[in-house]
């Protein structure tokens, strides 16, 4: 019976195939469209900072934090994580580089991660003009350095990878959104369809007649058309 259930589901996209066809390549195209025309193109420029051991000599106080104290934890981590999405180290930033940009919207625009079981920071800095994004995740690593600095009272934190202007923009993938868009198209369609199907209560089949008045069809009459071929077909031979 299941056999049966699968092989009419089946029929009954099968014929209705174009519309399946017709739908997804409509929301391919409109993204595709969508995706060149009115999304803006931005690209993100990252740097890594690395915590190590500090050559100051305020190491050697009593009060002064150790290296134990500011390996790279879960809880350092959320710290140093605001400190570099601070509204003094944006500020900073922009004053630094004399650029027109909405605090709150480069805050947004900053993500800031560690590697798994390393003392390792990586600052990512997203933005429309790449040259914009490298210049303030590399300044940003610079301030975010001083005001640890300047709070902590130890110089232990070191640019390890400069932030690099990036060629491709990180909020298009012409490949990925192309198949969303595809599969978007395919589970529309195929929810019409079956939607479709639900209310068509026609009967087309003997299968239908059986299953609908639970009696066995004896007999079936041919379409007139075809017949009509048929037998004019083999007058003619």
């Amino acid at each position: 019976m299941e056999e049966i259930d699968l092989k009419e589901i089946f029929s009954i996209f099968w014929n209705k195939k174009w519309i399946l066809f017709l739908v997804v390549a409509i929301f391919i195209a409109a993204g595709l469209a969508y995706e060149m025309k009115f999304k803006t193109p931005k690209y993100t420029s990252s740097t890594t900072l690395v915590l190590a051991m500090s050559n100051t000599e305020n190491d050697k106080t009593e009060n002064a934090i150790t290296t134990t104290d500011i390996t790279l934890n879960s809880k350092l981590v959320s710290t140093y994580s605001e400190m570099v999405k601070s509204k003094e180290v944006v500020r900073t930033v922009i004053n630094n580089l004399k650029i027109e940009e909405d605090e709150e919207e480069l805050r947004k625009n900053v993500n800031v991660t560690s590697v798994e079981d390393t003392e390792l920071i990586k600052i990512a800095v997203t933005h429309k003009n790449p040259r914009y994004a490298a210049k303030i995740a590399n300044e940003m690593a610079k301030v975010f350095s001083e005001k640890v600095n300047q709070i902590y009272k130890i110089n232990n934190v070191y640019i390890l990878d400069e932030a690099e202007i990036e060629d491709e923009p990180s909020n298009i993938n012409y490949v990925k959104d192309t198949a969303i868009f595809a599969f978007a198209g395919l589970v529309l369609s195929a929810g019409y369809i079956f939607i479709l199907n639900l209310l068509d209560t026609t009967v087309k089949t003997a299968e239908d007649i059986e299953k609908t008045c639970n009696i066995p069809v004896l007999a079936t009459i041919p379409n007139i058309d075809n017949f009509d071929k048929e037998v004019g077909g083999a007058r003619r031979k």
